[in-house]
């Protein structure tokens, strides 16, 4: 037990500890966007370990964009941008909650509609054919950090009226609706964003915004779910992860030969 009373966990290093409770404190908004953490002396005294070990929780919480330093001021809280991670296909949920976050969606409408060319073709839809719009407000930790609206066949799209949509679709198209997810293909640009979804966003209209397009499909590669997300660029970002295709550094080889 350290000597302010909290129990510290066995066999996890202290420093990822005092990262974790801190980290937690400032996603919940314990410690607000910008107001100041206490000093180094003081966590030291606080959790009753070196100044070292302090300051490595730091260093892992400046890293994950968490906190900042001011010159003679101190260390401050800035405000988390998310990061997704993205290497497998997973819905914000699955993503988020494993990082500490608490995620929630609120839903705007669902509707039956005639789609555009885009949500057609996308879709694979016959040029008479309907499909279920769904519009949704994501939520990390309270805060909105998207607007997703979604597309689906009508014969998947149909079942969604009776469900919950306050979660993630992915688990429930899985195992609610018995459909396997294969592949998803994904574009992402910058843009204004408009007034409603400023609105919804709690934004200035015209701020910037990351607009991305997703078409996810099924393991039989048929196209399930195309959706536009209008996610907060100040708050959220993406990583990728890619490698080198083996056939081109093959052929590059051969051509140094």
């Amino acid at each position: 037990m350290d000597q302010a009373g909290r129990d510290m966990t066995p066999h996890k290093p202290l420093y990822l500890q005092i990262k974790d409770e801190l980290k937690k404190q400032i996603l919940s908004g314990e410690y607000g966007p910008y107001q100041r953490l206490p000093s180094e002396s003081e966590l030291k005294q606080r959790y009753g370990v070196s100044r070292i070990t302090v300051r490595q929780a730091l260093r892992d919480l400046h890293s994950e964009g968490l906190i900042f330093t001011s010159q003679g001021k101190g260390t401050f809280a800035s405000k988390p941008k998310v990061m997704q991670d993205v290497q497998h296909l997973e819905g914000l949920a699955e993503a988020m909650v494993a990082q500490g976050y608490d995620t929630s969606a609120r839903l705007l409408s669902i509707r039956e509609v005639k789609p555009s060319k885009d949500v057609q073709e996308k879709l694979e839809l016959q040029p008479k054919e309907n499909a279920v719009e769904v519009i949704r407000v994501r939520y990390l930790n309270r805060q909105p950090i998207s607007v997703d609206t979604s597309y689906f066949p009508l014969e998947i799209g149909k079942k969604l009226f009776s469900k919950n949509l306050e979660g993630d679709i992915f688990p429930m198209l899985e195992n609610d609706l018995r459909i396997s997810l294969g592949r998803a293909e994904i574009s992402l640009e910058a843009r204004p964003v408009g007034a409603d979804n400023a609105a919804l966003l709690e934004m200035e209209s015209g701020s910037p915004i990351m607009w991305v397009q997703r078409l996810t499909r099924d393991k039989n590669d048929r196209p399930i779910d195309y959706e536009y997300l209008a996610v907060r660029g100040d708050s959220y970002k993406y990583r990728f992860q890619v490698e080198r295709d083996p056939l081109r550094s093959a052929h590059n080889h051969e051509d140094m030969k």
